[in-house]
């Protein structure tokens, strides 16, 4: 391609919901994937929603398709000044958060990140962190932490068969442990097959990102929820110039295939 020619127009576009109808419908995506797709127990109501009492006090990021505008990708970021308005965060039903309390700098909470089952792409889920680290850098945070789940439809076998690949590469030193509030129950089993680091797992891993202890057990979810904690200035090089780009092209973004969401979790 020439380099003088014009760059294509992005296919898709991320930006804050600014409205109560835009989080609504970040809301109502959450619950198609969460409820529809892994059915997690959500009381959605007649509307077919998953709120809490913490959007309220969240930045809802979305990825939208520029075209059609149509909602494709989600989450939602929990700054420590908010949190200290809407009582903590979300996470500390889950774990005791000691530990970020003492963290020094500023602290944020990502979760409920989902994207369309019809636009998991690397491309998409590439936007959606370039937004992120938009905001990272202009608001100056230190931390971000959230939580990545491993399913247990096998009983557990994998969970554990994952969490001990985790222990062995990416744990984080003792004084970085939360304690989860419910651990999960020893499996009976070992999986019979190869197991598979989730995207979401695998991607905050690539980021530098480190695993700080057991995990918590989310029966709602039926899943295991590993809390990470990234360092942002310790994230590693290559990542770390992906993730602050401003804007990734279609091209660019095809090698953040590692970074795609395939079954989205319930952090945060």
């Amino acid at each position: 391609m020439d380099k003088n020619s014009p760059r294509p127009a992005p296919r898709f576009e991320v930006r804050f919901a600014e409205s109560p109808a835009e989080i609504l419908e970040t809301q109502r995506l959450r619950y198609r994937i969460f409820a529809g797709e892994l059915g997690a127990t959500i009381d959605g109501g007649d509307a077919q929603i998953d709120a809490d009492q913490y959007d309220a006090y969240c930045r809802h990021l979305t990825v939208r398709e520029a075209g059609t505008g149509r909602l494709v990708a989600c989450t939602r970021i929990l700054t420590d000044d908010q949190a200290a308005l809407a009582g903590g965060f979300y996470s500390s039903g889950e774990f005791d958060l000691k530990m970020i309390d003492s963290l020094p700098g500023r602290v944020m909470e990502v979760g409920r990140t989902c994207v369309d089952a019809e636009y998991r792409s690397g491309a998409v889920i590439a936007v959606l962190w370039s937004g992120l680290a938009d905001f990272i850098i202009s608001q100056g945070f230190d931390y971000l932490f959230g939580c990545a789940s491993i399913g247990l439809e096998d009983g557990g076998a994998t969970a554990h068969a994952l969490l001990e690949q985790v222990k062995a590469k990416h744990l984080a030193p003792h004084w970085q442990h939360v304690r989860p509030l419910i651990p999960l129950p020893a499996a009976d089993a070992r999986p019979t097959q190869k197991v598979r680091m989730p995207p979401l797992l695998k991607a905050y891993f690539s980021l530098g990102a480190k695993a700080c202890g057991e995990p918590y057990w989310d029966r709602d979810f039926n899943c295991a929820d590993v809390f990470v904690l990234v360092n942002v200035s310790d994230m590693h090089s290559r990542y770390a110039r992906h993730f602050m780009a401003s804007r990734p092209s279609e091209t660019e973004a095809a090698d953040s295939q590692a970074i795609l969401v395939a079954h989205p979790p319930k952090p945060a």
